[in-house]
């Protein structure tokens, strides 16, 4: 059954994206040559100082950005089109001063709005949480590509994953896919505030690199059904949330028995 779950979910992401057209060698047309090669971090969308400078401008790129840290405090990753990480960085020059866990999340929201994105087809992480949740047609996506944790370094460190594909799939904000003249040419992933504050983080550092998709930055956008409607790609409020610097709401506090 969560086969079929899976097998009908693709089916429905599949019909929404463009078919693409192929040359005779399965090679895709209008394709630049120079991205041919991307299997290691030397041919990267974002370099590791322009990712750092981009997170500390970020807050101050679009107005209040909400959560619980107004995202100042991030960790980022960047892989290229073929999914190898090439690039790291946090906001905070003292990486004890941003949660530790999230650098594994960063990069995994980086891997996952890359590998579920074409030219065509932007699709951030925040656009991919209700097709996850259980009883919807992706429920169990998130267990067939696990992270490898021999990718985490020091934001200084010399690896850290780096050329390495390090797979991790995240299904809430903060990940956002990269494109360079109409083409995809990789992806970013933040993570160190609230899913949603790290969205408007992510979608400000594609801003900043010059790096939006042909529909412009906001065209995979993340939506919140009390704002937006329900559909099949909104994302629960968090904490103090804002979007493109206005107030949506706060998520709702638990209730007990």
């Amino acid at each position: 059954m969560r086969f079929l779950f899976v097998a009908c979910g693709v089916a429905l992401l599949s019909a929404a994206i463009p078919a693409l057209g192929f040359d005779d060698k399965g090679k895709d047309k209008g394709k630049d040559p120079a991205l041919d090669d991307q299997s290691d971090s030397n041919n990267c969308p974002i370099s590791d100082s322009q990712l750092q400078t981009q997170l500390v401008a970020a807050p101050g790129h679009g107005g209040m950005v909400g959560g619980l840290f107004n995202g100042q405090r991030m960790w980022g990753a960047v892989v290229n089109r073929k999914g190898a990480l090439c690039a790291f960085a946090t906001s905070q020059d003292d990486d004890s001063q941003v949660w530790p866990g999230s650098q594994a999340i960063a990069k995994a929201k980086a891997y996952t709005a890359n590998g579920f994105s074409l030219d065509t087809s932007p699709l951030s992480t925040a656009r991919l949480y209700t097709l996850t949740q259980p009883g919807h047609s992706l429920w169990s996506l998130g267990q067939s590509n696990p992270f490898d944790t021999q990718a985490l370094a020091p934001s200084s460190g010399a690896s850290g994953g780096k050329g390495q594909i390090t797979g991790g799939l995240i299904f809430f904000g903060g990940g956002v896919p990269l494109y360079k003249n109409g083409l995809i040419v990789g992806g970013v992933g933040v993570s160190g505030d609230t899913s949603c504050a790290d969205h408007e983080i992510a979608k400000r550092v594609r801003d900043l690199a010059g790096l939006n998709p042909t529909g412009g930055p906001l065209v995979d956008d993340i939506t919140y059904s009390s704002k937006d409607g329900a559909s099949l790609y909104t994302h629960p409020l968090c904490f103090n949330t804002y979007r493109n610097g206005v107030s949506i709401g706060t998520e709702p506090v638990a209730t007990g028995y």
